[in-house]
């Protein structure tokens, strides 16, 4: 192994060693713990730590890393106290995820860490998200101190395994930030194996610098175990890249000296592979050259060992002195949540204008674009075109291209730099083209806007606009009611208006919010539904919904266009008058609202459109059978849509859709 000492100093050189000893004696000892039950999982870096040693070192300290479960280097080399750090893989309150996340998975502000989720993936694009804020950053900066202003970039690093580009994100991410001139360094760690699969059962290529001219951007190959290697090169890359921002994929080849983890073994690797490794071992080679270099010697080697042994206990000292966590149900409840006390905005004028659903949402958008000046939107063609459903139209001459964003067909890498601008303190609103594409970009939606907040206290200030709903003829990729996809998650906010009045108020709610949002427009509601509503902003409260009509003969829950669905049919019945409760938010759903309407009617049909089985209705039924059985005349009753795909044919479409049905179910109802 060739060493370069370059101009560097004999301090920068011992600086170095020490980062690369310090990760390799604390997984000694972990692996020590591990056997005797004290950790309960260990993902081994041993032969890795250049990697992350040498990169952090050649960052910025307030330049975000976003490490991998191999890479104990970059935490150690953010200078995180070991203590919490011991107590994070016990599962301790001290640990930075409170014990409700393993080993690496959190994220540390304070030191620019953003950690991963165990997907392999989705942490590229939110790299994209934080690059991409420090863009946004330095032009307004620009702008405000006059065009001759010159502000370094930020430089951004995630770490992937060689097994994780496989997955699409890989692709979304690479391509965003090629698209955008986003600066991003993507290290790729390629040890030959994902888990136990070679990467000849994973690629085709030689090198993942083969990829770089595919997506135009820059490519370089290191030796990954070559700590003074890594170092410069990181060091240079970030340099050209401050100076002139842009995506840079460097592949460090490197191998894994231990099973996937300890639990996996490594009887499915050739053990010669072992013998040829170790004579690369990255701490070993780096401390011969510095004792044949008389930088490094037996006494200081022992010094180094000796203070590094000495944090490791005092570490541990402290984090096996804490007692495992209590649990308190309500703060776990809580958590899922940023903190946020809604306060209500009232309209500062009385002027009102006739406005239709799509208007409504229209105005929500630029009345919070103007309120909010860090306030992005990204989504495929809401920029030039204004949208397909033209809700943006004139938005990018208003606001500009840096905050109206036109995306690559990306749903996954969109969702996961809205992430990353929210870490970097900005707000996003991405639209899904149709709500049914949002299959694309679930696992950002579930696996980290969701739980974000609760894992490390992140909040997610992202809100994703779902255009839905049948009833267009539009086929079952453009028609689909899945709220309660997200319905079921913990961590989101789920809202559905109506009618223009809530759909403008509750969308600048939603925005408002420091928590992830799935907001629902049904399409069929854009240009069919119109009334006065208030020129100027204002919110409406999430969670509470709204009784549309009051009667004393039976209740109809509901949401969306079952609400319209209800005031149309409950007329045809001239002798009966019903509440209808148009629930506004699903989640969180009104639990009071719904139990008062309960025990005035005593009859309750639940409608809405989306299929019966896994229904939000059923849950919500549920709950009012158990909690209000006592005020029921009648069975609680439901309808919706057949449990089949959205057809294309109006005929079949109409029997899919329960409108008709809904008729029925009210006599059923009354008759009972």
């Amino acid at each position: 192994m060739n060493f370069n000492k370059k101009k560097h100093s004999n301090n920068t050189l011992l600086h170095l060693y020490k980062q690369l000893l310090k990760p390799r004696m604390i997984e000694e000892k972990m692996l020590v713990l591990l056997r005797q039950g004290k950790i309960s999982k260990w993902f081994s870096g041993i032969g890795q730590e250049a990697i992350s040693v040498g990169a952090t070192i050649a960052l910025q300290n307030d330049e975000y890393i976003l490490p991998m479960h191999r890479n104990l280097g970059v935490f150690t080399c953010r200078n995180v106290p070991l203590d919490r750090l011991f107590a994070q893989f016990q599962g301790k309150l001290s640990g930075f995820t409170k014990g409700r996340d393993r080993s690496f998975h959190f994220g540390t502000k304070e030191h620019h860490i953003v950690g991963m989720i165990s997907h392999l993936g989705p942490q590229l694009a939110v790299a994209d998200g934080i690059a991409l804020a420090d863009i946004l950053d330095g032009k307004w900066e620009k702008k405000r101190k006059g065009k001759n202003t010159h502000r370094p970039s930020k430089v951004t690093l995630v770490y992937c395994g060689d097994g994780g580009t496989s997955e699409g994100d890989f692709h979304e991410a690479l391509n965003v930030a090629a698209v955008w001139s986003l600066p991003v360094i993507f290290m790729i760690e390629n040890n030959g194996y994902g888990l136990s699969t070679p990467s000849s059962e994973q690629f085709r290529f030689e090198h993942f610098t083969d990829k770089g001219p595919a997506y135009g951007i820059e490519t370089i190959l290191i030796d990954g175990n070559n700590v003074l290697e890594i170092f410069d090169t990181v060091s240079r890359t970030a340099k050209n890249i401050r100076n002139k921002p842009h995506p840079v994929l460097i592949e460090a080849i490197t191998f894994r000296m231990r099973g996937h983890e300890e639990a996996s073994g490594t009887k499915y690797i050739p053990q010669e592979l072992f013998k040829k490794w170790a004579k690369k071992d990255p701490i070993d080679n780096y401390e011969k050259y510095l004792v044949k270099e008389s930088i490094l010697n037996k006494k200081l080697i022992n010094e180094i060992r000796d203070d590094i042994q000495n944090e490791i206990e005092k570490g541990l000292e402290k984090a096996f002195s804490e007692s495992m966590p209590v649990p308190d149900t309500k703060s776990e409840l809580t958590d899922m949540y940023a903190p946020f006390e809604q306060k209500v905005i009232n309209p500062k004028g009385k002027r009102k204008s006739e406005k239709r659903f799509i208007d409504a949402v229209s105005d929500a958008i630029r009345q919070s674009m103007e309120k909010f000046p860090n306030l992005i939107l990204m989504g495929q063609d809401v920029a030039e075109y204004g949208g397909v459903f033209k809700v943006t139209e004139g938005f990018c001459e208003k606001f500009g291209k840096d905050r109206i964003r036109n995306t690559p067909l990306c749903e996954s890498a969109i969702i996961g730099a809205g992430l990353g601008l929210s870490i970097a303190g900005y707000k996003s609103i991405i639209e899904m083209q149709f709500a049914d594409f949002v299959t694309c970009g679930f696992n950002q939606i579930i696996n980290n806007l969701a739980k974000v907040h609760y894992r490390w206290g992140q909040n997610a200030d992202v809100v994703v606009r779902m255009p839905a709903g049948a009833g267009v003829s539009a086929g079952p990729f453009h028609s689909q009611s899945n709220e309660a996809w997200f319905f079921h998650t913990p961590g989101l906010k789920v809202v559905y208006p109506s009618v223009p009045y809530d759909a403008k108020g509750l969308l600048n709610a939603a925005i408002e919010d420091p928590n992830p949002v799935i907001y629902f427009e049904h399409k069929a509601l854009y240009r069919s539904v119109s009334e006065q509503i208030p020129d100027d902003y204002y919110t409406l409260p999430i969670g509470k919904a709204k009784l549309v009509s009051e009667g004393e003969d039976l209740s109809i829950i509901t949401y969306g266009m079952g609400t319209h669905w209800a005031k149309e049919i409950v007329a045809e019945f001239p002798n009966v008058s019903a509440d209808i409760l148009d629930l506004r938010t699903l989640l969180p759903w009104d639990k009071e609202a719904v139990a008062q309407t309960v025990k005035k009617t005593g009859k309750i049909l639940f409608v809405h459109e989306d299929c019966l089985t896994g229904s939000i209705s059923g849950d919500i039924v549920a709950w009012i059978t158990e909690n209000c059985f006592e005020h029921l005349d009648a069975p609680v009753m439901r309808e919706g849509s057949l449990d089949t795909a959205v057809p294309f044919s109006p005929p079949l479409e109409e029997n899919f859709l329960p409108k008709k049905r809904i008729k029925e179910k009210i006599k059923s109802l009354l008759e009972y």
